[in-house]
């Protein structure tokens, strides 16, 4: 056996592999060396996937497999192999999907047993090492399917074929496939309905998680419809969230969801897909509600990612944010005791943190109960009258005790590690995300930074003859189709902002390499392997991601970028891929519900075509600059604001309709025009009479949403 100290994982490029290096379990890394020893041997392998956030996947590392006793059994019987699920969201859904077909359960770690040939057989999620909590020990585990593997094996084999052929069957969706409806966006929005827990807001019971695109929807059907319960369920989740202990009351960000129904105790990873969808979601609320709680949360994730998880100097995101300072605590880097907030504060200080945030001898965390969530129990106004003072000085006194707070916390140590890996995917989705908190918030800051990690995703992530690659750093690592499809939206993004044609020329090449190796010409829709790629290994199953999960789901993503190249182009390729694809999964949409809001996001989106608000006038002219602060101000989901100046009249690649009609209007006049594919209305001069006909046009739109 090699050396613990020296074993495989310690030249590792995941900072999860490498934390495993001191482990006496001989590990090896996700390859062909693994499966040809396992071949070599015949034994089976024992695949471990997790990741570097996840506090489960610690425990069971140090439960398990830094015990020297349980350890000799694993190298004696099994090839061990460990993934790192950011790393390679493809093997980890190919698993995921097959032991929650045997345990009816996911999620991290995936432990799984696998033939010699990398197919699956049994697994679930975490083992105690003892038989404990109902649940088999590992110990035990271990040692029996050894044996079976050793004794029975005729009926492992059998049953690993099995299970690749339900797995295979289930990811194709071959039954799915249909005429597409536009009406069909009505089950996902009754789904969602249906789901609401209107005491605590969210969708569904515990563990909560965000559904960022569905408060999307709520919020596009909301400026449509005018329906007033949208627009309640949409603003009632948005605050519970806001107000809850999943977002960090202190130093900004959401942790990755919630173990309870309240949004009160969270799991404290923060990843940054969750932080950059939500950003988006505060900065819809806000633009539809104007409430100032959902413009603050948004500049407080803002706050965190900037200070926390970006690379401020060169550009990118990172990957994420642990929950724990070490193995031994759950979350206590992010939690106090009233002890501690007394020590922090004075007197009339804590007194209003404790009414302000719930603080009591008596928290909420079960492994240490003294520890405390902050969450927002009481307004200021109800702190105010409780303590005898005016508003506008209870605010200061809870803004000079957070800021104390935060300082405390920020000297303790060890900080909950970060995950420094730049993933193109993630960082796409959050440049987006930046994009929008430009437009919405005035934000000249993060409309900088995000050009700048786009930049840089182009400069040391991008490959001429296949798109881009999963990380940029580290060993060449082939892209997923998540990764172009989030880029191409980025793109896109970043013309509209600067209608710069480099953008708009990378966005089209992106989107037509994706076509063409991820797509399926017969039956529609996008596989996230390309056909290219190189052998995965082991479930070599071809899967098209579809549910929200965790990510907003690709191929309606895909569907969302091919109707915004279709409308600059008119270019038919687009439009053509972006039905089909909505036709391969149809038949499947009410069976999702909730978990396909973005189908139903794109489907309204293909129906009623994307919005472009052109607003011209020379640069600087102040009415043009109400004109272009007037249409970012109206949320509506696919909008296109573009600011064209005479200087730019001549450069920018626009849409076919606007190609025809600008060249006969003064481009130095300040005026706007709002156009759906081939039709302009008139252009309108003022703020007032241009915020009213985006919301004419929203209301005439939603017809065409819902029409058979």
């Amino acid at each position: 056996m090699t050396d613990p100290i020296e074993n495989r994982l310690k030249d590792s490029t995941s900072p999860y592999l490498r934390s495993a290096a001191h482990q006496p379990v001989d590990w090896h890394e996700w390859g062909e060396e693994a499966f040809a020893r396992a071949r070599a041997e015949n034994k089976p392998i024992l695949l471990d996937i997790g990741a570097v956030w996840c506090h489960w996947c610690h425990v069971i590392d140090r439960e398990s497999y830094e015990n020297p006793e349980i350890a000799a059994v694993i190298n004696r019987f099994y090839v061990p192999v460990k993934v790192d699920r950011d790393e390679r969201p493809d093997v980890d859904s190919r698993y995921q999907s097959a032991i929650s077909a045997i345990s009816g359960q996911g999620g991290w770690p995936l432990t799984a047993f696998l033939t010699p040939d990398g197919k699956p057989f049994f697994g679930g999620t975490y083992f105690p090492p003892e038989d404990a909590m109902g649940r088999p020990g590992f110990k035990r585990i271990l040692a029996s399917i050894a044996e079976a593997f050793k004794t029975r094996r005729a009926e492992v084999d059998t049953s690993a074929v099995a299970l690749e052929e339900a797995v295979a069957k289930a990811e194709v969706f071959r039954a799915a496939r249909g005429d597409f409806d536009a009406g069909i966006v009505d089950a996902v929005v009754e789904s969602a309905l249906h789901l609401f827990d209107e005491r605590n807001g969210g969708f569904g019971q515990s563990p909560k998680f965000p559904h960022a695109s569905a408060v999307d929807l709520l919020l596009e059907r909301y400026q449509s419809t005018r329906d007033p319960h949208l627009l309640h369920v949409a603003e009632r989740t948005l605050e519970a969230m806001a107000l809850g202990g999943v977002y960090d009351q202190l130093g900004g960000g959401f942790h990755r969801y919630s173990v309870d129904e309240r949004w009160c105790v969270p799991h404290f990873e923060k990843m940054t897909y969750d932080n950059s969808e939500l950003l988006k979601n505060f900065l819809h609320g806000y633009q539809v509600t104007r409430k100032p709680l959902f413009r603050e949360t948004a500049e407080g994730i803002i706050s965190w990612v900037n200070e926390v998880l970006s690379d401020q100097a060169r550009g990118g995101f990172y990957a994420s944010q642990d929950a724990d300072q070490t193995l031994d605590d759950d979350g206590d880097y992010f939690t106090w005791t009233q002890a501690e907030v007394r020590a922090a504060l004075s007197a009339e200080e804590s007194r209003a943190a404790e009414l302000y945030y719930d603080v009591g001898k008596r928290g909420e965390m079960h492994h240490n109960p003294e520890k405390n969530v902050l969450w927002v129990a009481s307004r200021v106004d109800e702190i105010a009258a409780k303590m005898g003072l005016d508003e506008s000085n209870a605010r200061i006194l809870l803004a000079r005790a957070k800021g104390k707070l935060l300082t405390v916390r920020r000297e303790r140590h060890p900080t909950p590690a970060i995950d420094t890996t730049i993933y193109v995917g993630w960082n796409a989705m959050f440049v987006s995300a930046y994009l929008e908190a430009a437009r919405v918030l005035g934000r000249k800051d993060c409309r900088q930074f995000a050009l700048k990690t786009l930049d840089r995703l182009i400069a040391e992530a991008w490959d001429e003859s296949k798109g881009f690659l999963h990380r940029v750093g580290g060993p060449r690592l082939e892209g997923a189709l998540d990764d172009q499809i989030f880029a191409a939206a980025a793109l896109l993004d970043a013309y509209e902002t600067t209608l710069e044609t480099k953008y708009f020329e990378k966005a089209e090449r992106t989107m037509r390499l994706a076509v063409e190796r991820f797509g399926d010409p017969d039956g529609g829709g996008f596989f996230d392997r390309a056909k290219d790629a190189p052998p995965m290994g082991g479930l070599e199953v071809r899967r098209k991601p579809l549910q929200d999960s965790p990510t907003p789901g690709t191929n309606s993503v895909a569907v969302i970028v091919l109707d915004r190249l279709y409308a600059f182009t008119g270019e038919r390729l687009y439009r053509d891929w972006a039905e089909k694809t909505l036709e391969a999964f149809v038949g499947l949409i009410p069976q999702y519900g909730l978990f396909a809001a973005t189908y139903g996001l794109a489907a309204l989106l293909h129906s009623r075509h994307p919005i472009q608000v052109v607003v011209l006038g020379s640069a600087g002219d102040p009415r043009a600059a109400e004109l272009e602060k007037a249409a970012n101000e109206i949320y509506r989901f696919g909008k296109a604001v573009l600011r064209v100046t005479p200087e730019r009249l001549a450069s920018a690649s626009l849409a076919p309709a606007l190609s025809e009609t600008l060249p006969h209007l003064d481009a130095s006049k300040p005026q706007a025009l709002v156009c759906i594919e081939t039709t302009c209305h008139p252009p309108v001069t003022s703020s007032e009479k241009l915020k009213a006909l985006l919301t004419e046009v929203a209301s005439a739109a939603s017809g065409a949403a819902t029409a058979p």
